[in-house]
């Protein structure tokens, strides 16, 4: 039996943004081990992309090439990066053969150009296409998660992200919970990492929900099933964002400085409005970007009413939304 192993040292959005390609890889090669490289704390949900695929925890770049009982790769594949980091600690498996995007560093590789305005998605699966290996960039659903939904029925609301750049302030989050609280059935449920349980706890507080309407800190297993089983997600560009996608949970995704046709939701999925200012900025920069300022609340209350009064959010497209929001102020309606 061969090895295959992907790298894909990264977080949870990386990891839902490559299920494509890995299953493209388990339908090209039935027979081998399939090795994924990542993160430990993604490991409850890597049985959920049902491509018969075993973790390797694997903490980020320059880990790689030390994890304890690595075997003998036969095919190492590239859905990390563009290089040179990542090309050289796959090299230093000494793998069989190598699947990667071209990098000046490595002249003797073969490879795609890399292009930056891909689609992240539709870049692995590109890349794979040009290897000989067909994948499906719509291929992106996950299997139903086992363990049981902590909060059944819950609107989920995620003020968190990896960088302050992609964070909508908390006060108007809050006042999208408590407005959805005072207005639907179901609960409203507050989430984050295990570092965000400050922010989380804020968000519940001044909306009002209390202590108990915080998620935080849950593995990943729980919170899959909690998105997978919701009426509702608002959050901004996050892993969160990519579970709704995932699991076909009807959300409001709030984007900026990425540009949704790099990082949203696949046109072919309608039950995800996004919204985006039209603009772009800095991705790592330390305060929230400033097209993401101009979203207002207002704007977000009108997509959630839409998808939970079950009605057509096609109405609601990038582009309605980057116009509507075009003229308004910097601070919360």
């Amino acid at each position: 039996m061969a090895v295959i192993l992907v790298l894909r040292a990264l977080g949870l959005g990386d990891l839902l943004t490559a299920v494509p390609a890995l299953r493209a890889l388990r339908r090209a090669r039935p027979a081998d081990r399939l090795l994924l490289a990542a993160p430990e704390a993604l490991a409850p949900l890597v049985p959920l992309v049902d491509a018969d695929v075993e973790l390797v925890p694997t903490p980020g770049l320059a880990a790689l090439p030390t994890v304890p009982g690595m075997p003998a790769v036969d095919l190492a594949v590239n859905l990390h990066g563009s290089g040179p980091e990542s090309i050289d600690d796959l090299r230093a498996l000494r793998p069989r053969r190598l699947l990667t995007h071209r990098h000046p560093a490595h002249p003797d590789l073969d490879g795609p150009e890399w292009t930056a305005d891909s689609h992240e998605v539709e870049r692995w699966c590109d890349l794979l296409a040009w290897y000989g290996v067909p994948a499906d960039p719509r291929d992106l659903t996950l299997a139903v998660p086992t363990v049981p939904n902590p909060v059944p029925d819950a609107v989920v609301v995620h003020p968190g992200a990896a960088s302050a750049a992609r964070r909508w302030p908390p006060d108007r989050f809050a006042a999208v919970a408590r407005t959805l609280a005072a207005e639907t059935s179901s609960r409203v449920i507050v989430t984050g990492g295990a570092a965000e349980r400050e922010l989380a706890t804020t968000v519940a507080t001044d909306a009002g929900l209390g202590s108990d309407a915080v998620f935080v800190g849950h593995d990943l297993a729980d919170l899959a099933a909690l998105v997978a089983g919701a009426p509702l997600v608002v959050c901004g560009d996050t892993g969160v964002g990519h579970l709704a996608t995932a699991f076909g949970t009807p959300s409001v995704l709030l984007f900026g400085p990425t540009p949704p046709n790099r990082w949203g939701p696949p046109a072919d999925r309608p039950h995800h409005v996004v919204l985006w200012a039209g603009t772009t900025g800095d991705p790592h920069a330390s305060t929230p970007d400033a097209g993401l300022l101009r979203i207002t609340t207002s704007s977000v209350l009108d997509a959630a009413r839409t998808l939970l009064a079950g009605g057509d959010p096609c109405r609601i497209t990038t582009e309605t939304a980057a116009r509507s929001v075009s003229s308004a102020p910097a601070t919360s309606d």
